[in-house]
């Protein structure tokens, strides 16, 4: 697995996403897989929220406004390679951010879509969806939606089979520019099968499907590599397939850790652990 340890310059990424104070999802998700591929993380919380591995106590979300300074104090003094947005919030939230990357159009931004936690949280409404359709879909590069969120996303049924998924790709994509990938990992079956749609052809990415319940984080992960791998000038595709490469080593090593009494997190570090480095 190509780890990035020996990149140089070594490339600042942003996360803006939510926090999760286990260190499963969100931000701290976020900062460990950028580490653990060779950048250096920067977050910048867009919702804080009350969790464990077994729910969802409760959500606060800071000033639009305060959001949007902290992306735009990071890029008057500091260079981002990649963006990765997670969880908004809100609508005023999602604009706040927008208008905040505005000018910045030419840094890869991977925009996943975090509307509902693992536990089964409502992480974001309709109002929320209307504020990413309206004001980031068309900017980002690519954007990652589970089967639930792409059929919430698309106000279809939630996609059972290969064909239906690379039918709600080419509907969600319609004519933005952005590539779609739409993640299998909740779906049934001996594999893992995602799916990316770059308005030119599909691209299937497939993995032997682990058998753990520590899948905890497994969005925020995903799309935080992507970002990386991104940042390191590999072609989409290519960052997508090396993303979930590194996610299901995450994946694999993840009963070694013990954390909370329901769907702990994957390990970000497996590999390292792997190798002998940690």
């Amino acid at each position: 697995m190509e780890l990035g340890l020996l990149k140089s310059p070594i490339p600042n990424l942003l996360s803006i996403a939510g926090s999760d104070p286990g260190g499963g999802a969100g931000i701290q998700a976020d900062l460990k897989t950028f580490a653990a591929l060779g950048c250096y993380g920067m977050a910048v919380p867009s919702a804080l929220t009350a969790q464990n591995t077994q729910g969802v106590g409760g959500i606060h979300l800071p000033p639009a406004e305060f959001v949007g300074l902290q992306i735009k104090m990071i890029f008057a003094d500091i260079e981002v390679a990649a963006i990765k947005i997670g969880m908004l919030g809100s609508p005023e939230i999602a604009a706040a951010v927008a208008e905040a990357l505005q000018g910045h159009e030419s840094i890869p931004l991977v925009l996943d879509p975090v509307l509902v936690a693992t536990s089964g949280a409502n992480l974001g409404g309709d109002g929320v969806i209307a504020a990413m359709r309206a004001f980031l879909f068309s900017r980002a590069t690519v954007v990652t939606p589970n089967l639930h969120e792409a059929a919430r996303l698309a106000n279809a049924p939630v996609p059972a089979n290969r064909g239906e998924m690379e039918s709600i790709a080419r509907t969600l994509r319609g004519d933005r520019p952005a590539a779609w990938l739409i993640k299998g990992g909740h779906g049934e079956g001996a594999t893992s099968d995602d799916v990316l749609f770059d308005g030119a052809a599909f691209h299937w990415f497939s993995a032997p499907r682990v058998q753990t319940r520590n899948t905890h984080g497994t969005g925020c992960t995903l799309s935080s590599a992507i970002s990386a791998y991104l940042a390191k000038g590999f072609p989409l595709p290519e960052a997508v397939g090396l993303a979930k490469t590194y996610l299901s080593t995450a994946l694999a090593g993840a009963d070694a850790l013990d954390v909370g009494k329901g769907p702990g997190p994957v390990d970000h570090f497996a590999a390292w652990r792997n190798s002998g480095l940690l």
